[in-house]
């Protein structure tokens, strides 16, 4: 009688740890995550992300982004209307009334990993950066993409995504 109460007592004492180890898991995978991402993708934790126009199709024009702040920030990309895939694709970005040191452009899959793609833009003077990249293929036939246009300014990164979509 004695020997299946301590069973039962081990059984008891054993629970409250497996369901503290599971809160903590809970808890340690999504900081872990995050952490990842940011060294993935190279883009610091303390950015500040700027919120995409869902009216603007980057395929078919350029789009124009408030930043926080003041000032805009405009990307355009040739060819388009489509945007096609393994094409050298000629980046054009301007920001006004922004300071800003750097620019560089990061390919991102919306709905799918698709590798570091980033292209850092050569400055021509007057808030005006210019380069050339390219997206990859991909094993679907719609993708979804987000250009994140990074911009290094003396308050810090400031990321500004513009959404389209490619159809191989």
């Amino acid at each position: 009688m004695v020997e299946t109460r301590v069973k039962m007592d081990g059984r008891r004492r054993a629970r409250p740890i497996l369901i503290w180890t599971v809160l903590a898991v809970l808890v340690a995978v999504p900081a872990t995550w995050f952490a990842v991402r940011g060294l993935l993708t190279g883009i610091a934790p303390d950015a500040r992300w700027i919120s995409a126009d869902p009216g603007c199709d980057l395929a078919t024009r350029a789009c124009d982004l408030a930043l926080p702040g003041g000032g805009a920030v405009r990307l355009a990309v040739t060819p388009h209307d489509p945007i096609p895939l393994i094409t050298p694709l000629r980046l054009q970005v301007a920001v006004t009334e922004r300071e800003v040191e750097s620019v560089a452009v990061d390919f991102a899959g919306v709905d799918m990993e698709m590798g570091y793609n980033r292209i850092t833009l050569d400055p021509l003077g007057a808030g005006r950066f210019a380069g050339k990249g390219m997206l990859p293929v991909c094993a679907r036939t719609l993708m979804r993409w987000e250009a994140r246009v990074l911009l290094e300014t003396p308050d810090g990164l400031l990321v500004a995504p513009f959404r389209f979509e490619t159809r191989r």
